[in-house]
């Protein structure tokens, strides 16, 4: 408790330190920017600390931290003396409500999980131990870049700026990284909240008449942003409940349980038949779960897994399809999951532009670009944040700012070839900036990402698309229909934009994988990572699989058409009113956005149905994980505002009907969390809580622990301890110690740096000064490598079966319990 009231308290003073800052640089957000004060204070502190120390002008300690904090102190009173105290006065009076629920909202957030993480707080599997390791070796760096802890002499390569922002909270409250993890991902938890209800709050209360009754209305409404985009899940958990009951199975003659629906609908595992005792008893959180254990307890698991995607010869490939509420539940402290914040204050940032923000131009270069330069640059600090975070999300917030800026010029100055080059001209302004004030990020980084390919065998079946998007796409869905039924006359050429860039980017794979067999080594190289026997076999089952399972791409198609047909008649209605005729000026900009959104999102969905980057994993399987990830957000704020909108204004059966289904499709999404949580948290009531992710660690016995301890008190220096695989403990002193190990989880050092160049001969050089009965050649690997500090435990001996007789004859004994034992080597003995 202690810890968390220190973060909560470092947090309200965060918002209220960094609030005038807001309020000056977004003030066509209804609130002033407060619901993205933290956000704001957070982003700029952590940019001037990491920044700063990465040009040698601070150090990374407490010092450092308290310098850059004391920045963004000024650079707020600078705000502050810009808007004056009385304007602030005048808006505290005005917007108690607003303030006193976005307070309530981070509060019930950053606590409500806060005692989820204490009921389930291992750091243990998937890649928690990495990101442990991450969090542990920025605190122990002295300077950034930090090392790496799992590749001794180099620096991480790696988005890793999420990680220095939480190394800063746990250094500042002196919380160890065992709950600075857990007390990091509840509070990225209510920043995301307060930022989904912040960028609600502004449309609803623009579109919603503004008077205080229609403020304290938006108020309420907008609690449906984090609802839909934090916790609503896809469709997997209600499927599950009636494939437990029994639902739509059968006993054929020879008496198996068969099923055409779920054998249609071939989800993993629910293809097999459901626990034979679930049907008959009495449905209840407690016996559902009981049904499903021991042999199913990962039951959540495959929510994430819900594609299907099968190789040209029937294998089965493994797609990832994360979403919030899963991320939180896994509760994995990885950079999709640090970026959400940051992905919405980027939201917030194009909303504030859109909704008329700008003042002034400035001239970047040959491009004149209708925005202050204070504005300008928060877009591209923001929007280089994004690349620093989670790097696939930079080109899409980019994209969507720019897009919010030409769709701005289109209410303006109508439609016309100009508003494409608004749109490249900014991008291309916001992308170099954003890059170029992350500079010392990029000269450190390598990637793996190899290109783009043409998806061609893989279109996501149509049941998929909607188990997986089902409960934003109802919502959306009807929106679209209530808003189209006005202006149904422009429905056609949303038809042919929508399904035109469909069928362009189906005809675009199929143009580049008939290229590719233009040149023979490639082509040959193609057919084999698709084990195809020959190229018309190949477009042969292409198009066998596009037609034969329309329904994702047709659905989506269907989206886009409604988006187009709206964003058409909207603007043109816009115009039209600038004109002197046509709709309500107050109408037209949440609603555009709203627009904008949705087409960002369906594009990112639709995207890799054609196309995904080349990676070590060689199927679209990334793609999709981190384009569906941002398109749960979009799509998310959409159909939040889409449910008030017609909960609010669709009258009559037809209404009454929506109202039904919106309802009935949330309670849906909702079983999934209520279930899993259950779940995920019953072994607190034996363990008791506890927000210390080591405490209860599989991965060290007590003798390692002990050696844990003592390694963290020990000078900085290079580790050497058995290297495993990935997802396995090895590299696990340096995890939980931030010593730079010399060799950690190896596939994750190829994914990092796009390959194994810098990997070199350490695995094997390892297991020689293990094994190896030549002392002087043992010797001479650890100079080498300038290992400071030798581990030997009960890992090390099963692996490499250790001669330890030369290392006791040569080195002296640092640490002893138990089986492990820590020899000094070079600096450390």
């Amino acid at each position: 408790m202690t810890y968390f009231v220190l973060w909560y308290l470092v947090f309200a003073l965060l918002g209220a330190l960094s609030f005038p800052l807001a309020y000056y640089l977004l003030p066509a957000l209804s609130d002033r920017g407060y619901a993205f004060a933290r956000i704001l204070g957070l982003l700029v502190w952590g940019y001037l600390f990491w920044m700063l120390g990465s040009l040698g002008v601070l150090r990374n300690d407490l010092s450092g931290q308290l310098i850059s904090l004391l920045l963004v102190a000024g650079l707020s009173a600078v705000g502050l003396s810009r808007i004056g105290l009385p304007r602030l006065r005048v808006w505290w009076r005005e917007s108690r409500g607003v303030v006193l629920a976005v307070e309530l909202l981070f509060l019930a957030a950053f606590a409500g999980w806060s005692l989820v993480r204490a009921m389930n707080p291992d750091i243990t599997a998937t890649e928690k131990p990495m990101e442990l390791a991450f969090l542990n070796a920025i605190l122990r760096s002295p300077q950034f870049p930090p090392h790496d802890p799992w590749l001794s002499g180099y620096a991480i390569s790696y988005y890793y700026f999420g990680y220095v922002m939480v190394a800063m909270l746990s250094a500042l409250t002196a919380t160890p990284a065992g709950i600075a993890f857990n007390l990091g991902v509840s509070v990225i938890f209510a920043l995301a909240a307060v930022g989904a209800y912040g960028v609600l709050y502004t449309l609803l209360s623009k579109t919603i008449d503004a008077e205080r009754r229609g403020k304290a209305s938006a108020a309420l409404a907008a609690l449906l942003g984090p609802l839909f985009v934090l916790l609503v899940s896809n469709l997997e958990g209600f499927l599950d409940v009636l494939h437990t009951r029994g639902l739509f199975w059968r006993q054929s003659p020879d008496g198996a349980m068969v099923s055409r629906f779920w054998a249609w609908l071939d989800l993993k595992d629910l293809v097999n038949p459901p626990p034979q005792t679930a049907a008959q008893l009495p449905f209840s959180f407690e016996t559902w779960l009981q049904a499903l254990e021991p042999d199913r307890f990962l039951w959540w698991w495959r929510a994430s897994r819900v594609v299907n995607d099968v190789s040209f010869t029937g294998s089965q490939q493994e797609v990832i399809d994360e979403f919030p509420f899963f991320s939180f539940l896994l509760s994995d402290l990885h950079p999709h999951v640090l970026a959400i914040p940051f992905v919405l204050l980027a939201i917030a940032l194009a909303l504030n532009h859109f909704l008329g923000s700008n003042s002034g131009e400035l001239q970047v270069g040959p491009l004149a670009i209708r925005l202050g330069w204070a504005e300008f640059f928060l877009a591209a600090l923001t929007l280089g944040a994004l690349a620093f975070l989670n790097t696939w999300d930079f080109p899409i917030y980019v994209a969507l700012f720019s897009g919010a800026y030409a769709l701005g010029g289109v209410r303006e100055r109508g439609w016309s070839w100009e508003r494409l080059w608004d749109f490249l001209g900014l991008g291309l302004a916001l992308g170099l900036v954003g890059a170029a004030l992350y500079f010392p990020f990029y000269i450190g980084f390598s990637s793996q990402a190899g290109g783009i390919l043409p998806n061609v065998i893989n279109p996501t079946r149509g049941a998929h698309l909607w188990v997986m998007f089902g409960t934003l796409f109802v919502p959306i869905f009807l929106y679209f229909i209530f808003r189209h039924f006005q202006r149904a006359g422009d429905l056609r050429r949303g038809l042919a934009w929508g399904f035109g860039i469909t069928f362009g980017l189906w005809l675009g794979s199929l143009l580049v994988t008939l290229m590719v067999g233009l040149f023979p080594s490639r082509a040959v190289q193609a057919l084999q990572s698709f084990g195809a026997p020959n190229g018309g076999a190949l477009l042969a089952e292409a198009f066998a699989r596009r037609f034969g399972g329309m329904g994702g791409w047709l659905t989506l198609a269907l989206f886009l058409s409604l988006i187009f047909s709206l964003l058409i008649a909207s603007t043109h209605a816009h115009w039209e009113e600038k004109q002197g005729e046509g709709i309500r000026a107050g109408e037209s900009g949440p609603r555009l956005f709203i627009l904008l959104l949705a087409l960002t999102g369906t594009l990112l969905v639709l995207g890799p149905e054609f196309f995904y980057l080349q990676d070590l994993f060689g199927t679209r399987m990334n793609t999709i994980f981190k384009f569906y990830y941002q398109a749960w957000i979009l799509l998310g704020l959409a159909a939040a505002y889409g449910t008030v909108v017609v909960l609010r204004e669709w009258r009559g059966w037809g209404g009454r009907a929506a109202a039904t289904g919106v309802v009935l499709v949330i309670l849906m999404g909702l079983v999934y969390p209520a279930l899993s949580l259950q779940t995920k948290t019953r072994g607190a009531q034996a363990r008791g809580l506890t927000l210390d992710g080591t405490a209860h660690s599989y991965y060290l016995d007590a003798d390692e622990k002990a050696a844990v301890q003592w390694l963290q008190s020990a000078p900085l220096g290079t580790l050497l301890e058995a290297v495993d695989g990935s997802y396995t403990s090895g590299g696990r002193f340096a995890a939980h110690t931030g010593h730079p190990n010399v060799l950690g989880w190896v596939f994750h050092q190829g994914q990092w740096r796009g390959g194994y160049d810098e990997v070199g001969s350490r695995q094997s050089d390892v297991e020689t000064i293990f094994r190896s009965n030549n002392w002087p050649e043992a010797r001479d690997l650890l100079e080498e490598y300038g290992v400071d500090y030798l581990i030997v435990g009960p890992l090390e001996r099963q692996k490499y079966a250790v001669n330890e007789a030369k290392f006791r004859r040569n080195l002296p004994v640092l640490f002893e319990r138990g089986g492990v034992v820590i020899y000094g080597v070079g600096s450390g003995g």
